[in-house]
């Protein structure tokens, strides 16, 4: 896959004030979401806005292209 996470999202999300719990009590991630973070699995545009939006980065601080031809 050539897009991949810099970070792991749910570490720097809970360092923020934003664990698990609070993640799907407050509806801000789903708990499949959650799940692909840990997998490592792509997210839709709209989950990764919101990460954007609690981590107070752009996509690029988070997401990274890894060309599959080199």
């Amino acid at each position: 896959m050539p897009l991949q996470y810099k970070i792991d999202i749910l570490s720097a999300l809970k360092q923020n004030g934003y664990n698990t719990t609070k993640l799907r009590k407050e509806k801000l991630l789903s708990e499949g979401v959650i799940q692909s973070l840990r997998e490592k699995k792509p997210i839709s545009w709209s989950n990764i806005e919101t990460i954007c939006r609690l981590l107070r980065c752009q996509p690029g601080d988070i997401l990274q292209f890894i060309s599959d031809s080199m």
